[in-house]
């Protein structure tokens, strides 16, 4: 299971952010590593050094092996809970594509 990382501009500690992450995201997601080929990670602070709520989005994509792409966003105040809260949908929502998948 591979694991990308894209940030903007306004998101420092890249690195620290990344490691982080993506022992969450493995740790969170590791009953997929089989079905997911690959996850991409965008987080971004959506109006720079101005002070905005739920101005911290994370996107996050997962490329299951022969299925479309499934996408979530998430927004908060923090980029942590910003990517929690995208850690959770895209749970969620691989958790339903799977079922369906098994259904048909």
């Amino acid at each position: 299971m591979k694991i990308q990382f894209n940030t903007d501009k306004n998101i420092e500690g890249h690195d620290r952010l990344e490691t982080y992450f993506s022992a969450e995201l493995e740790k969170n997601l590791v009953r997929f590593q089989d079905k997911v080929t690959r996850f991409e990670v965008h987080l971004g602070d959506e109006n720079s050094s101005k002070f905005g709520v739920d101005d911290k989005r994370c996107m996050i994509e997962a490329r299951p092996a022969k299925l479309q792409p499934i996408a979530v966003t998430a927004h908060a105040d923090t980029i942590e809970k910003a990517f929690f809260l995208a850690s959770d949908k895209i749970k969620k929502a691989l958790s339903t594509a799977f079922e369906k998948q098994k259904v048909h």
